[in-house]
């Protein structure tokens, strides 16, 4: 047993070859507000709600560490999951759908909260990114 218990994620970092389609898709798209800066070291944080999605740049001090860029060949991750409210399915289709953004498949999944109704999409650098809603009952 340990001496703490995981509450929640605190952020994900992604790196980046361009912070201006992020910034656009995490801020203009998600919602997302940027909380710092750190251009020394070629981060951005951006914060929304409890979450936050740290952006680095490639040729940052911070993202010249990871080695390729995310591409055809590779990727940072598999995915991040955004638990959102409310989740209303036409309602995210028409939001992402006017950004000439493509909603995946609309199905229960399991997450930390249990299981409930999400759907992924793709940042600008190709990263999925799953919206979740609340637990079923």
């Amino acid at each position: 047993m340990t001496p703490f218990s995981v509450q929640r994620i605190d952020h994900v970092v992604l790196r980046c070859r361009s912070f201006d389609p992020m910034l656009e898709f995490y801020c203009g798209v998600l919602g997302f507000e940027i909380a710092k800066r750190n251009e020394r070291r070629g981060l951005i944080h951006l914060r929304g709600g409890t979450a936050m999605i740290d952006l680095v740049a490639l040729d940052g001090e911070l993202g010249r560490a990871g080695g390729a860029a995310p591409g055809i060949e590779g990727r940072n991750m598999d995915h991040f999951c955004l638990r959102i409210e409310p989740f209303d399915f036409p309602a995210l289709q028409r939001h992402f759908g006017a950004r000439g953004i493509e909603l995946g498949e609309l199905r229960t999944r399991f997450g930390a909260e249990g299981d409930g109704l999400s759907c992924y999409l793709r940042d600008p650098e190709g990263n999925r990114v799953e919206l979740k809603g609340p637990a079923s009952a």
